[in-house]
């Protein structure tokens, strides 16, 4: 089955919270803060490909979200990024928005990537 249209839905990936955190050592009264920021949630990419002909993978599975950032922890520490997801679409694909109506990028070569959610 040739499909030449699709809609899909994606969210990028919520950050990771921060943490709350006071330093504490022996003799240290009043060590400070030392709580780590949450990671950064994870991006929706798409790339075009000569290896792909059709939207049809996109019709069954029409809603990707990307991994949220990891939360930070005591002692400075950061939290791990999201993943991120990336979707290859067909050489000659051209992505809008659905709000706006705009087009957000035009496939024309292959192997190019977009950032569509991040």
């Amino acid at each position: 089955m040739f499909i030449d249209q699709a809609k899909i839905r994606v969210k990028a990936g919520d950050g990771g919270n921060g943490c709350v955190a006071f330093r504490r050592e022996k003799f240290v009264p009043r060590g400070g803060p030392s709580g780590g920021d949450g990671g950064k949630g994870g991006d929706i990419l798409m790339e075009s490909s000569e290896q792909h002909n059709t939207l049809i993978h996109f019709r069954y599975n029409p809603e990707y979200k990307a991994d949220r950032g990891r939360h930070g922890e005591g002692s400075n520490c950061t939290g791990k990024d999201g993943e991120s997801i990336t979707l290859k679409v067909p050489v000659g694909t051209i992505v809008y928005d659905e709000a706006s109506g705009a087009i957000v990028h035009d496939f024309s070569h292959a192997d190019e990537r977009v950032i569509v959610a991040r």
